[in-house]
């Protein structure tokens, strides 16, 4: 069982790096970008519709940002890192944008439609982490 969980983790960490090497010199990943994760915790009576998410709600925040927005990604989480432990987020949504005065400004008054959309496709309240990469 500890030599299936050690391969299980050396594979994981070696996706990881790979992953991680593959987009060093892509744009979004780039040094200075803002970077918003919008994650939704998992609980248990929780629920979230991804085909809403992403055909719905994410292209219209995206669609506030204009020229600002980089790109943006939509993430479903699968499992948790740790063997036999509850999921962390059933779902994160990242946008990379060039400048975080000019994402605030954009979505401040749309801020009520974006709440209000919330309930067409979950019941969790998202938790919101604000970035600039470094590296």
């Amino acid at each position: 069982m500890k030599l299936r969980f050690t391969f299980s983790l050396f594979l994981l960490l070696k996706c990881f790096a790979a992953f991680s090497q593959e987009n060093q010199n892509e744009g979004p990943a780039s040094k200075g970008t803002i970077k918003i994760l919008v994650m939704y915790p998992y609980a248990e009576g929780k629920t979230f519709d991804m085909a809403y998410y992403e055909t719905k709600h994410m292209p219209m925040v995206a669609g506030f940002l204009g020229s600002n927005l980089i790109k943006y990604t939509i993430e479903k989480g699968l499992a948790s890192g740790i063997p036999n432990q509850p999921l962390p987020f059933m779902a994160i949504g990242t946008f990379y944008v060039k400048s975080l005065s000019e994402y605030q400004a954009a979505l401040a008054p749309k801020r009520d439609a974006i709440r209000a959309d919330f309930a067409n496709y979950t019941n969790i309240s998202p938790v919101i982490l604000v970035s600039e990469i470094v590296k």
